[in-house]
């Protein structure tokens, strides 16, 4: 059974359709006390890293988060969820994010990119993959992007890169925690199979 958390900043529906196109068992969580009922957690995101933060506290999902990463059990941050994994962000001043792994979320740095490149970096783009059970069937997968910052962390935590401008970490995973900067639940076939990888991830 996946939980798909609810803190009013989630993409909730396009996640919630695309769970049940894999015929997999999901349901929108509310109330933070019942997310360790949950086999594996979804953390979705859309729009400000400082707002998002702020929510998973009113709402005491920030506490049950935590709580959940230490069962064990997977849990998967998609775009700004995922970004919210990390430590702290940069967007709008600096703000402590959940600090499940390592590392800092920074704006797309234009002085090292063509003058014709524009942020957000939207559309499709390539994931080059390593070897990991997410990426099962896939090789170097095309998804949807839609982003203005990215994350910054240790290279043992990276398991997938994208360049736009310049090559930046676009999938994470450390321990039992896993992040997409693009929107699987958006990227059609490739991002439908990701899901399913998480799905049978133990």
């Amino acid at each position: 059974m996946i939980g798909i958390i609810d803190y009013n900043m989630g993409n909730l529906a396009s996640v919630y359709n695309a769970c049940h196109l894999i015929d997999a068992k999901a349901s929108i969580v509310k109330d933070p006390n019942e997310l360790k009922n949950f086999d594996r957690v979804i953390l979705p995101g859309v729009g400000a890293f400082a707002d998002a933060m702020e929510h998973l506290n009113e709402t005491g999902m920030k506490e049950a988060i935590y709580e959940f990463s230490k069962t064990g059990k997977p849990m998967i941050g998609i775009c700004l969820g995922m970004q919210l994994l990390f430590e702290s962000s940069q967007e709008f001043g600096h703000t402590e994010g959940l600090g499940l792994i390592d590392g800092e979320v920074v704006k797309f740095d234009k002085s090292k990119m063509h003058e014709d490149i524009k942020i957000p970096h939207m559309g499709w783009n390539t994931i080059i993959n390593k070897e990991h059970s997410l990426f099962e069937g896939l090789e170097n997968p095309y998804l949807y992007f839609v982003h203005s910052y990215h994350a910054q962390t240790k290279e043992e935590n990276i398991i997938g890169k994208t360049i736009y401008g310049y090559e930046f970490a676009s999938a994470v995973n450390k321990d039992n925690v896993y992040g997409f900067q693009p929107h699987p639940e958006k990227s059609h076939d490739n991002g439908i199979k990701i899901l399913e990888n998480f799905i049978k991830i133990k």
